[in-house]
């Protein structure tokens, strides 16, 4: 059975959970260090404000075992901050430091504050239907570098991504009803 750490600093790790336990599959939440050293099959980067996320990582000394097993291979999936996080490069923010595994660009708030918040469906490959997508003051992906897998697009903007055992998207899956988004996570790991 698969076991899946969720980091849980802040953002909406708990319906990240209720996502999984519908599919079946044991959690954990990572909020100190002793947590990380769980068995674990793969990590959740939920939302929440990536700056912040950042810096409590690294104040709870999490940061360079998280980002070693990423660069391990462990499977690992970012949603909103999650993909800033795992985004190599940022509009604007050349120098802020985070775990930059998948090669793309991204550009955060890129919708807009609290009011550019919206909801949509649209396809997603790999998913047989449109799937409901819920965005808060998210990101989009501005540039897929080589090796990148763009699996969703809305308004001609990047939205979800792949990258070997590694998952991105601007929009939470975890707050609507659809499970399908982490059923597609749960296929990605070995």
């Amino acid at each position: 059975m698969k076991r899946i750490a969720i980091l849980a600093l802040q953002g909406a790790f708990l319906e990240h959970e209720q996502m999984m336990r519908k599919l079946g599959v044991e959690t954990f939440e990572i909020r100190q260090r002793e947590d990380w050293n769980q068995p674990k099959n793969a990590l959740i980067l939920p939302g929440g404000e990536s700056t912040t996320i950042t810096k409590l990582l690294h104040d709870l000394n999490l940061y360079e075992p998280i980002l070693n097993d990423i660069k391990a291979g462990l499977p690992v999936f970012g949603t909103c901050a999650g993909l800033i996080l795992l985004s190599d490069r940022v509009e604007g923010e050349e120098h802020v430091e985070r775990f930059g595994t998948m090669n793309m660009s991204s550009r955060r708030n890129a919708y807009g504050r609290q009011l550019g918040s919206f909801f949509t469906e649209a396809p997603m490959k790999g998913i047989d239907h449109p799937i409901p997508m819920t965005f808060i003051r998210a990101p989009y992906i501005e540039n897929a570098g080589e090796g990148l897998e763009v699996l969703a697009t809305v308004d001609g903007h990047i939205v979800a991504a792949r990258q070997g055992t590694q998952l991105a998207t601007a929009f939470h899956p975890e707050l609507n009803d659809d499970t399908s988004v982490h059923r597609l996570f749960l296929d990605m790991i070995p």
